[in-house]
């Protein structure tokens, strides 16, 4: 059971939001502003060098909370800015050339799409977007299909921005491992809002933010690349961090996944995020996921009943994130009126999905996003907003 009322009396902000904006930015609750704000008063009593020294050992133990979290190895993680960043170190350090394929899913990341694009610009590599199934999942069976020799990677968001969508990442694992396929799994909405597990993913590198579902401060991210695919990788760009340099014409890349690191970084954000993951491991990532489920099942129920609003998730077991549109009403006016009834929620532009909204002729979404610090009362509030704006 998660105790409700504790959790929010360490978010604040929930006395006076009704917060529903998880899938940009959640409510950071007061252990994770704690650790950061103790550790920029030490920096300014006795300097940045002195303070990484003096927390040097809780600096270190956040690889372990993540790798915890994702059921890894802490050699395995590499901690960096935000999601895109990991992303990108992992996408960059595989070889691509003429011919190769990158297979990926119609509800692709842009951030994601325009790095394909880029590689495919610069090396002829093919891009191929698998077909979704009726459900809007991606279609495991024609992803099999399209399978061949010159196949050198597959890029999955598991769960995409908008839509509600989780796409069958395990399933796509299976796959990837049964014919040595790399496979680069984007969790960033995924991390704290569902139990991951990246050995029954079968992923070999996943990439995450500490801002949305698991709580912890923007500017924060990790990666993870599995052992067994990590020394046949070199960053698209190192420091001496990375790769010291151990003789005048020669560097050493590490030999764990910090070789996708530099020398500078946040530490107070740093802390920030070891304290948003033992926070949530501390909760259970179990009773999260079913709260959060049970909230946004609340709210699509709650949707439904109200005349002129259309759903526009996908997928047969939908997470989080609830997209909608409402007769006569843009998507940034919905958003408006809510924050000026002291409700948080978000939209979601085509362009961060193209292929999808394309395929589905989507305009500008409503998103609101619940998570297990949210309460019944609170998603009744926004379907009672939603209902009075349909009657106006």
């Amino acid at each position: 059971m998660i105790d409700i009322d504790r959790i929010r009396a360490e978010t604040p902000a929930t006395s006076r939001l009704a917060y529903l904006h998880n899938a940009g930015a959640a409510l950071m609750p007061a252990p994770v502003a704690a650790a950061m704000k103790q550790h920029i008063d030490l920096e300014s009593d006795v300097g940045g060098y002195a303070a990484a020294d003096r927390e040097s050992d809780r600096l270190d133990a956040v690889y372990g909370s993540v790798a915890r979290l994702l059921n890894a190895a802490p050699d395995e993680i590499a901690l960096v800015e935000n999601a895109t960043v990991a992303w990108q170190m992992a996408f960059y350090a595989l070889p691509f050339r003429e011919g190769d394929r990158i297979l990926t899913a119609e509800a692709e990341y842009a951030a994601n799409y325009v790095a394909f694009l880029q590689v495919a610009k610069r090396t002829g590599v093919t891009i191929d977007v698998v077909p979704s199934d009726s459900s809007g999942e991606l279609d495991v069976h024609a992803l099999e299909r399209m399978i061949d020799a010159r196949v050198k990677l597959i890029a999955i968001t598991w769960v995409p921005t908008n839509g509600g969508l989780v796409n069958p990442a395990a399933a796509i694992g299976k796959l990837a491992r049964a014919h040595g396929i790399p496979y680069l799994l984007d969790a960033c909405q995924a991390v704290g809002q569902m139990a991951v597990d990246v050995e029954a993913i079968g992923c070999d590198m996943l990439s995450a933010t500490g801002r949305k579902f698991l709580r912890g401060p923007r500017g924060t991210g990790f990666l993870y690349v599995r052992r067994a695919l990590l020394q046949q990788l070199e960053p698209p760009m190192i420091d001496h961090f990375a790769a010291p340099w151990v003789s005048r014409d020669e560097y050493r890349l590490r030999d764990d996944a910090r070789r996708f690191e530099t020398w500078e970084n946040n530490y107070a954000a740093r802390l920030g995020l070891g304290a948003a993951v033992d926070y949530a491991l501390d909760i259970g990532m179990g009773p999260i996921e079913q709260r959060c489920r049970l909230l946004a099942g609340r709210l699509r129920s709650g949707l439904a009943s109200i005349r002129g609003i259309t759903i526009r998730d996908l997928g047969r077991s939908p997470g989080s994130i609830v997209s909608f549109t409402m007769d006569g009403y843009d998507a940034d006016a919905i958003v408006r009126s809510a924050a000026a009834a002291d409700i948080t929620i978000g939209a979601s532009d085509p362009a961060s999905t193209r292929i999808d909204a394309e395929l589905r002729a989507l305009p500008p979404l409503v998103r609101a996003s619940p998570h297990y610090y949210n309460t019944e009362a609170e998603i009744d509030r926004l379907i009672g907003h939603l209902a009075g704006l349909t009657h106006r």
